[in-house]
């Protein structure tokens, strides 16, 4: 046993890959084969000739595991670019989450109250529930969920993080 455990790290992965069957398969298996577990993941076709996607992976683990995954990612033929966002400076992330909240009387007045604190916008609505449609960080959208959990919380769809270097140009 080790005296001091490495520390657990939040990383943000950027891959650039070709739109091929198995692709995603492959790339989860390097995660599965050391024993992390990903967090978030987000896939989109970012080429008009629907030839490329961008996958977004949020792990944790520590640095020297993380480095070695993002080293096997880079060896896989159909993977153009990997970068750890955090690694390559200033970076912007957000996720989209859908949230029912059902509720009367006092409960509906507060999950309205709490949905305009949070920015949150009402994207559908009946006399007994409300669906919320928020952005934002990873953080915002759980304390958002937490709070309406107290005024009648009924379901939450989350899209997973996206992100993107700040200034000028792809990394």
């Amino acid at each position: 046993m080790h005296i001091q455990e490495e520390l657990s790290e939040r990383h943000v992965l950027s891959l650039t890959v070709s739109n091929e069957a198995g692709m995603l398969a492959r790339i989860a298996g390097l995660f599965t084969a050391r024993g992390y577990n990903i967090d978030s993941l987000t896939v989109a076709d970012i080429t008009p000739d629907h030839g490329v996607s961008r996958i977004t992976i949020v792990t944790s683990g520590p640095p020297k595991v993380i480095d070695q995954i993002i080293a096997q990612l880079d060896r896989l033929v159909s993977v153009h670019k990997v970068v750890d966002l955090a690694e390559a400076g200033p970076f912007v992330e957000r996720e989209l989450a859908l949230v029912k909240v059902a509720g009367s009387g006092e409960h509906r007045i507060e999950a309205l109250r709490l949905a305009d604190v949070f920015r949150a916008k009402v994207v559908d609505t009946t006399i007994e529930s409300f669906i919320f449609e928020i952005t934002g960080t990873t953080e915002k959208i759980d304390n958002f969920v937490n709070l309406m959990r107290q005024v009648g919380l009924v379901e939450v769809g989350r899209t997973g993080v996206v992100g993107l270097i700040r200034g000028k140009g792809p990394v």
